[in-house]
């Protein structure tokens, strides 16, 4: 069993990274408006078809442009931190919301859905670049 573990440590390290490239700042702007979606639809009912769109241009872009960086992002997506950034967001929306509801100032307005989604989406964007930053330093690629 002891062997196993060993044998698998050292095929992790014989994988040459230096080819990996980051994923571009602009990249992490399709799940800023996915980080946004919620607030959207609120401040505009037809913003679920320009999500969708997004979407799908989102997935065009990954399988096109983005074609060598494939394992990257599943990579990503697979993180550990970057599950724990998914559940971060959620509960920074649902909090935010709820304790905006509990001191008497929900967000019922277009103007305010606009700014949470803003804020939203820029938290996203944030924390998604900085995990890649922190994964290349940890790997000694950046």
């Amino acid at each position: 069993m002891g062997i196993g573990i060993r044998n698998r440590k050292t095929a992790t390290t014989d994988i040459d990274l230096s080819d990996i490239k980051p994923l571009p700042l602009w990249f992490f702007g399709f799940e800023g408006v996915m980080g946004a979606a919620y607030d959207l639809t609120k401040a505009w009912d037809d913003a679920w078809m320009v999500l969708i769109a997004i979407a799908l241009v989102n997935v065009v872009v990954g399988a096109t442009v983005l074609r060598r960086r494939v394992k990257l992002m599943r990579a990503m997506l697979k993180n550990a931190h970057t599950r724990k950034i998914a559940i971060g967001l959620l509960a920074l929306r649902v909090g935010l919301h709820l304790v905006l509801a509990a001191v008497g100032a929900p967000v019922t307005s277009v103007a305010g859905h606009l700014t949470v989604a803003v804020l939203m989406g820029a938290t996203t964007v944030t924390l998604l670049w900085c995990n890649q930053r922190v994964t290349f330093r940890a790997l000694r690629l950046a």
